[in-house]
């Protein structure tokens, strides 16, 4: 294994250029395909990492419940620093298991309570609240897939705006945004260097929503004036872990593309353009990551499994 065991903890890195450069030139769904795939890869491959790391720093701590050969020379220089790695290894993965248990939990919890607030209105595709406070979010539940929008809102709109602010929820809906978003929010808490991607795929889901309902309505600057009404008069979804019309971030740059052409549908850039390259670069620390962890996690299992006594 080497130095190599170490390298999926710092790979993130490569993927730093893609996430800006992605959600100005690629299409907001290649966007959000790309940079999920690559943040659950690299997190995937960061926390087996700390996993090997952990085994062999444990083993040689006194007192630990491993088998003896596990601490011998030869289980020593597979990975370096064994021990001081080992160690530092172990409140690392308690820290990625708590961090990631808290972003489930909070994640069930706020769709718990929200279908339990809807619990007397009409099984119908679209709540309508009566709330004095203006906001719009898009609630999965399987067959209970939901659109909620409280009066507030509707009064601030004009019946263009309203459809697009339902095309909106319902293409969050229906390419399953929220599954995107909870992956990249996972992966940023395995390791914190993703995080720069968890942000660019907020706004990607937002834009890849836009367009869609820019699409359906067939007016993009219906959809423009929708989001930039809803912005100024809407506080956003009530949780950041329901996708809105209105949703934190940059609402201007979301206004301005849809002002100007559609983006092109190009499945993959070219690797002779800036975001060809840190895409394709991304791709690669992606790949190396998965790589290294898998051949690291394989000789940890030959060679503990040749110092395990039988």
């Amino acid at each position: 294994m080497g130095m190599f065991v170490l390298l999926p903890l710092v790979l993130p890195l490569t993927a730093w250029p893609v996430a800006r450069l992605a959600e100005q030139r690629l299409h907001p769904r290649t966007a959000t395909r790309l940079l999920t795939t690559v943040a659950v890869v690299m997190a995937l491959a960061s926390t087996l990492c700390l996993g090997l790391l952990m085994v062999v720093g444990t083993a040689q701590l006194p007192g630990n419940p491993l088998p003896d050969g596990w601490s011998d020379p030869e289980v020593r220089a597979a990975v370096p620093y064994d021990e001081v790695a080992g160690r530092l290894a172990i409140p690392g993965l308690l820290a990625v298991a708590v961090a990631c248990g808290r972003t489930l939990w909070r994640h069930r919890q706020v769709r718990r309570r929200a279908h339990r607030a809807l619990a007397g209105l009409p099984g119908t595709a679209v709540a309508v609240l009566p709330d004095s406070v203006p906001y719009a979010y898009a609630l999965p539940g399987g067959a209970r897939d939901r659109v909620v929008v409280t009066t507030a809102l509707l009064d601030c709109l004009e019946p263009g705006e309203r459809r697009a602010l339902f095309a909106h929820e319902r293409a969050h809906l229906a390419t399953r945004h929220h599954r995107y978003l909870l992956a990249v929010q996972l992966a940023a808490r395995a390791n914190p260097f993703l995080r720069p991607l968890r942000t660019a795929v907020a706004y990607t889901t937002e834009r890849w929503a836009d367009e869609d309902a820019a699409h359906a309505v067939g007016d993009r600057r219906t959809v423009a004036r929708a989001i930039g009404k809803a912005a100024l008069h809407s506080r956003g979804a009530p949780a950041p872990t329901l996708a809105g019309l209105a949703a934190p971030g940059p609402v201007p740059r979301r206004v301005a593309a849809l002002l100007g052409p559609a983006p092109a549908a190009r499945s993959w850039p070219s690797l002779f353009t800036a975001v060809g390259l840190a895409a394709w670069a991304a791709a690669a620390g992606a790949a190396v990551s998965a790589m290294s962890s898998a051949n690291s996690a394989v000789t940890m299992v030959m060679i503990l499994h040749a110092a395990t006594p039988l």
